[in-house]
């Protein structure tokens, strides 16, 4: 554990001072605030000590006069410390908020990098907690922490110079017992990374259960699972209480242990100097009563830094911790870059497959030895049981993820050789799992080209039937929509979906069971405008619905990962085959 910890915490915080980097201008700024109000507050123990030196005994009657001279710098002094320190934590804050906004930046940046394959296999509730929750914790922690550290080893540096001109004698006394307080700061520190690691590891899970169960309460109150589910949730609740429970506490030993021994310092400086006050040497005392209240500051000062570094070092290490995290998300392999690759233009639609391969798991292979061509302006209809395959091949012609063998091309293009965006903007999509975002119908309608006009988009409306129930909205095209379309039916929702690629019309459309939601008699008036939408546009069609496909100019039908049969639907039928053993199936009288 404690290897992993010295590894994963350098590397880390070069990545941090690499961002901090980018505010240069504001940097220099806040180190030489930070450079006065140390001096400063170190010069304040010097005016202290003269002022009560001036009222000693051996002072003559001139003291009191200097006395309100002193009194009148430190008034100025104190003054000029609170508006430097304000100026300080403005820029530091700034800069802090401006760090975590590029790092979030970078993280969801990233998210839009990232190929599906690797997304698919993370918890979302994990990536949000890493985008959102680690990285307010880094801000909090690491990057304010680091201003104080900076200030405290000034700090310490400055008293320790200024106990020097005082007494050597005393600042010996104080570096021979300082030691053992950062020695047991660094001990508990370098063993509470990973404890805070495991904290932020347990906190994305939780999160993720929460974000599942809350985006499916339908189904878990339908089939009665709410109290399994509470279970569940108490189990990775309790998992999280142990571990937060466990970083706190050790790191929570930092702060008394150290201030222990910055109590012993204080009580050995004071018994020296107060040795030193009484006992005269030469008929004098080896330092005045200033001097005395001077040095005894100065300890204070010196000791205090530690105690707050230590203290610090908690918050460091959960920071260390959560920035790992996202640095984690951040540092993955992106897509491979396609910036190089041509761009796919003027598209006909001929879409050929072949001899393509391709599994998520290299042990169980999912569509092996797959050929085909579509013709431009053809209808291919892909039907065959759950799981067989046939949205798998939708991902493959968008290259949401790309064939193990094999090739496919547009237009005799492999698509491997052309850039992603390109080849995407060539399809429409509508899926059985709308997506709509947070913002205005008009919004969601025009998602795919934003620049469109209203007319545009009203006309789009009305080809997929969405027209009439966007108009009975409480704004109309204008009401806003909460998240993925919270207020919606699901078929308002999929009409709203339909509208949008209905707005884009590009060369070829993807329909993954489009009409799935909704009812029979709009899904008719669908079907129509999907046939007029269809015209000149090559379409694939994934439907289980058989009576949706009936008129395509090809049924590819799959199983297991491969086509079993290629026709249309009457020499399908004509056959006797699988096709036919599905349709009767659907069809089959009672």
């Amino acid at each position: 554990m404690a290897k992993t910890t010295k590894k994963a915490a350098p590397g880390t915080m070069k990545k941090v001072l690499a961002y901090i980097g980018r505010y240069k201008l504001l940097l220099p700024i806040s180190i030489l605030l930070a450079l006065f109000t140390v001096a400063s507050s170190l010069y304040f123990p010097v005016l202290i000590g003269d002022a009560i030196d001036c009222i000693a005994p051996w002072g003559d009657d001139s003291g009191f006069a200097r006395m309100h001279e002193i009194f009148l710098e430190a008034l100025i002094l104190i003054a000029l410390t609170a508006l430097a320190q304000w100026l300080m934590s403005t820029i530091n804050n700034r800069i802090a908020y401006h760090v975590v906004r590029d790092i979030r930046n970078d993280a969801f940046g990233k998210i839009e990098e990232l190929p599906l394959s690797s997304l698919d296999k993370k918890a979302r509730g994990d990536t949000v907690n890493r985008v959102i929750n680690d990285a307010e914790r880094f801000g909090e922690g690491l990057l304010l922490g680091f201003t104080q550290v900076f200030t405290g080893v000034l700090t310490i540096v400055g008293a320790l110079a200024f106990m020097l001109m005082t007494n050597v004698v005393i600042t010996v006394a104080v570096v021979l017992i300082t030691p053992l307080s950062i020695f047991v700061a660094k001990f508990i520190g370098s063993r509470t990374f990973n404890m805070f690691k495991e904290r932020s590891e347990c906190e994305a899970e939780t999160t993720a259960h929460i974000d599942e169960v809350l985006g499916n309460q339908k189904l878990v109150k339908a089939f009665g699972m709410g109290e399994r589910e509470c279970e569940s949730f108490d189990k990775l609740n309790g998992r999280l209480e142990v571990s937060a429970r466990r970083a706190i506490f050790f790191s929570s030993l930092t702060n008394p242990t150290t201030r222990f021994v910055n109590s012993v310092v204080y009580a050995a400086v004071a018994l020296i100097g107060a040795l030193a006050v009484m006992t005269p040497v030469g008929g004098m005392s080896v330092i005045t009563i200033g001097m005395y209240s001077r040095i005894l500051a100065y300890s204070g000062q010196y000791t205090k830094p530690f105690n707050e570094i230590s203290g610090i070092i908690a918050e460091f290490q959960n920071a260390l911790a959560s920035a790992s995290r996202i640095f984690e998300l951040i540092e993955e392999p992106a897509e491979e870059s396609d910036a190089d690759s041509k761009e796919l233009t003027e598209v006909r639609g001929s879409v050929e497959i072949k001899d393509v391969s391709f599994a998520y798991a290299p042990e169980r292979p999912l569509i092996e030895d797959f050929s085909f061509t579509a013709k431009p302006g053809q209808r291919i209809a892909i039907v065959g049981p759950t799981g067989c395959g046939k949205t798998t091949l939708i991902n493959l012609l968008m290259r949401f993820y790309d064939a193990k063998s094999g090739a496919i091309l547009v237009d005799g293009e492999n698509i491997t050789d052309v850039k992603r965006g390109s080849l995407r903007s060539k399809y429409g999509m509508v899926l059985q799992d709308t997506w709509l975002k947070a913002g205005t119908v008009k919004e969601n309608i025009a998602f795919g080209r934003e620049d469109a006009s209203d007319e545009e988009i009203v006309a789009a409306a009305k080809s997929a039937h969405a027209h009439s129930f966007i108009k009975r909205l409480k704004d109309g095209y204008e009401t806003k929509l909460g998240e993925d379309g919270e207020g919606l039916s699901q078929g308002q929702k999929q009409l709203i979906c339909i509208a949008r690629v209905m707005l884009t019309l590009p060369p070829m459309l993807i329909l993954d069971e489009a009409t799935s939601s909704i009812d029979t008699r709009t899904e008719i008036r669908i079907q129509k405008a999907f046939a007029t939408m269809m015209e000149g546009r090559t379409t694939f069609v994934v439907a289980h619905r058989l009576s949706t496909v009936v008129d395509s100019d090809a049924i590819i039908v799959m199983n297991d990962g491969h086509i079993t049969e290629v026709g249309t639907h009457e020499e399908l039928l004509a056959r006797g085959g699988f096709y036919t053993t599905l349709y009767n199936s659907q069809f089959a009288k009672s």
